[in-house]
C-alpha cells in the first residue's frame, strides 16, 4: 500500500479541457467507460462525415487497408503481432469469438475465476449450454499472492478437460492484477488454452503481449487508452488462427483471421480508424507521466474515503502493482451486497452528491471501486469523503 501520509500527486493543469465533460459531475469511474478526449471525437466525426459524403467509395476503395493500418498502429502499442490482431467492439466480443471457435464438447470445461467479469461468465455459460460444456469457476481469495494465485489455479485446471482457462489481467470488480505471464506458463505445462482478458489493460499497464504467452488475449482501447467505444483488440496466437471463426459471416470469410473477424459489411469503422488518435494524445501527454499520477490519484482516493468510513491502510486491498489506477473500498456490511441495492445506491450517490463512482457486489460484501484519470482532482475525491458516510448512513 502507498504510504498512508503521502499527497496526492500534482495534478494535470489544464486536463479537464481535453474532454468534453460535464463540470457539474465528479467523474470518478472512468474504468466502466472511459472518456473519449475532444480531439478524438472530432476525427471520428471527420470519418463519419467522410462516410456519410459518399458511402460506396468509402466501403469500396480501401476501406480494409485503412483498418489494417490502424490495426498494426494498435497491435505495436501493444506488443503484438498485427497479423495475429483483429479489431473488436470490445473484450466481450473478443471473448464470445473465441469460445465459439474452439468447438466445445460434452465433457470439455471452461474454467475461469471469481474474480471475472460478469458479462463474460454469462458467454461462458451460454456456450457452456449450447455445446453440453461445463463451466467451471476458481475462488481465488482477495488478498491472495500471486504465489497463491498461481497455485489456486495450477490446482484447479484438469489436464484432457480444461479446453480454456480464462484469467483477467486486471480483474473488473476487484480491480486487481493477476500475474498472468506465470499463469500461462503453468496452463502451457499442463496442455491447456489460455485467454487473458486484459479489458483494462491497453493505456493503463505497459503491455508487451506477445511475451505473455498466451494463446488469446483481449483488451478495450476505449477504457484507457483515449480510443473512441467500441474499439478493441483480439490477439490470437499463430497456432489457433486458422480456427477462429467470427460471429458473423461476411464477404471475407474465405479471408480468415484477422479479416474475417474484422469486416462485418456496414459496420461503423470510425471508432477503429480514430483509435490512432487516442494514443497519439497519450503519447502527448505521457505515457509514463499519466499511468503515475493515476495510480498515485487512485491510491490518494481510496486512502480518503476508506479513512472516512472508519477504515485503516491494513483494510484497503492492494491492487497488486505500480500503475493500477482503480481501487477498491469495502463498503459497511449488509449495504450493496446484490447488485440491484448496489445500482440503486449508486444512482443515489450521482443524484445526491453528484459523483459517479462504481458500486458492486464480490465476495458477499459490497464495494466501491473508484477510477483515476487525468482530468480528476484529489478535492473530488476530498468531497465524496465527507459526504459518503452520511449517505450511507442513511441508506440503511
Amino acid at each position: 500500500m502507498s504510504d498512508a501520509a503521502s499527497p496526492p500527486p500534482e495534478p494535470f493543469c489544464g486536463a479537464r479541457l481535453f474532454f468534453s465533460l460535464d463540470p457539474a459531475v465528479s467523474h470518478l469511474n472512468h474504468g466502466s467507460f472511459g472518456t473519449v478526449p475532444i480531439s478524438v471525437q472530432r476525427a471520428q466525426q471527420r470519418l463519419r462525415d467522410e462516410t456519410e459524403s459518399n458511402p460506396q467509395r468509402f466501403y469500396t476503395r480501401g476501406l480494409s487497408e485503412r483498418v489494417a493500418h490502424a490495426r498494426r498502429h494498435l497491435a505495436t502499442f501493444l506488443g503484438a503481432d498485427p497479423e495475429g490482431t483483429a479489431l473488436v467492439g470490445n473484450a466481450t466480443t473478443g471473448t464470445a469469438v473465441v469460445l465459439q471457435s474452439l468447438r466445445l464438447e460434452p465433457g470439455d470445461e471452461v474454467v475461469s475465476t471469481d474474480h471475472g467479469y460478469g458479462a463474460v461468465a454469462l458467454s461462458v455459460e451460454r456456450e457452456c449450454r449450447r455445446t453440453g460444456a461445463v463451466a467451471r469457476t476458481l475462488n481465488v481469495p482477495l488478498a491472495a499472492t500471486d504465489a497463491e494465485i498461481v497455485e489456486i489455479i495450477r490446482s484447479g485446471l484438469r489436464p484432457g478437460r480444461t479446453k480454456l482457462l480464462i484469467v483477467d489481467q486486471i480483474t473488473s470488480p476487484t480491480a486487481r492484477l493477476f500475474p498472468v505471464a506465470a499463469i500461462v506458463a503453468v496452463a502451457r505445462e499442463l496442455g491447456v488454452p489460455v485467454l487473458v482478458d486484459a479489458a483494462h489493460a491497453p493505456g493503463m499497464l505497459p503491455v508487451e503481449v506477445d511475451r505473455i504467452g498466451a494463446d488469446f488475449w483481449t483488451g478495450n482501447f476505449h477504457k484507457w487508452a483515449y480510443a473512441p467505444r467500441g474499439t478493441a483488440a483480439l490477439v490470437v496466437a499463430p497456432r489457433w488462427r486458422a480456427r477462429i471463426e467470427p460471429l458473423v459471416v461476411s464477404w471475407e470469410q474465405e479471408t480468415g483471421f484477422p479479416l474475417n473477424v474484422e469486416f462485418q459489411a456496414t459496420l461503423d469503422y470510425s471508432s477503429w480508424l480514430a483509435a490512432p488518435v487516442g494514443l497519439f494524445t497519450l503519447r502527448s501527454l505521457g505515457v509514463d507521466r499519466v499511468r503515475a499520477h493515476n495510480a498515485a490519484l487512485a491510491a490518494y482516493g481510496q486512502r480518503v474515503v476508506g479513512a472516512a468510513l472508519g477504515l485503516g491502510a491494513a483494510d484497503l486491498p492492494d491492487p497488486g502493482g505500480p500503475t493500477i489506477a482503480m481501487r477498491l473500498v469495502p463498503l459497511p456490511d449488509g449495504v450493496a451486497t446484490t447488485f440491484p441495492d448496489a445500482i440503486a445506491l449508486r444512482q443515489r450517490v450521482a443524484d445526491t452528491l453528484a459523483t459517479d463512482v462504481f458500486l458492486g457486489p464480490w465476495g458477499g460484501r459490497g464495494w466501491l471501486r473508484l477510477s483515476a484519470q487525468v482530468y480528476n482532482r484529489a478535492e473530488e475525491y476530498d468531497r465524496l469523503a465527507e459526504a459518503l458516510p452520511g449517505l450511507l448512513a442513511a441508506a440503511r
